[in-house]
């Protein structure tokens, strides 16, 4: 009767071992798909300021609207939480978006080489940044599952695991990739 008793609570233990190990590890893959958004946004930001530069160049006094992406990389910076670099990211992709919206009104600019290699840059990026918010996405929502499921949850709440924020768009227009069609140019 005594190793009936042994057995199960080795198959309870090892039970609770197992789940816990896996929420550790969910919990774990969620940090690092965080940690590569991040690395995919710091690209993204660090060539914001070569963008500006260039447009600065040849269309100066557009002062309002590379004064608005600059501003608008700034606040990306500091965002923190998922919200808030969604909400951030979002806004940096509207300025974008007027920044190569100036580029139709000069075309010397759109020959540029080096405008061009920033902006491929950029939409490389933010391939980069897509991809890697939807795996984390995609972990997160295991995670999520995996707390909020019977029986993982008892032991989610014993160990205090927490569900974590979804990296989303808060608007539509904000998930498209901002492009720029060049024309080319004879020389």
């Amino acid at each position: 009767m005594v190793w009936i008793i042994v057995a199960v609570l080795a198959i309870c233990a090892l039970f609770v071992i197992g789940m816990y190990n896996s929420l550790v590890r969910l919990k774990v893959q969620s940090e690092s798909a965080w940690a590569d958004i991040d690395v995919q946004l710091k690209r993204r930001h660090d060539l914001v300021p070569n963008l500006v530069e260039t447009v600065k160049g040849y269309a100066g006094h557009e002062k309002q609207t590379l004064d608005a992406v600059s501003t608008a990389r700034h606040r990306a910076m500091s965002a923190t939480t998922p919200s808030t670099k969604a909400e951030a990211e979002g806004m940096l992709a509207q300025s974008l978006k007027s920044l190569f919206a100036l580029t139709e009104a000069y075309p010397q600019l759109r020959a540029v080489e080096s405008f061009t290699q920033l902006q491929s840059s950029l939409n490389q990026i933010e391939e980069a940044v897509q991809n890697a918010r939807r795996y984390y996405n995609a972990v997160v929502r295991d995670l999520n599952t995996k707390i909020q499921e019977f029986p993982s949850n008892t032991i989610a709440n014993a160990f205090n695991f927490k569900t974590r924020e979804f990296f989303e768009l808060a608007d539509g227009t904000e998930r498209a990739v901002p492009k720029v069609r060049f024309e080319q140019t004879s020389r």
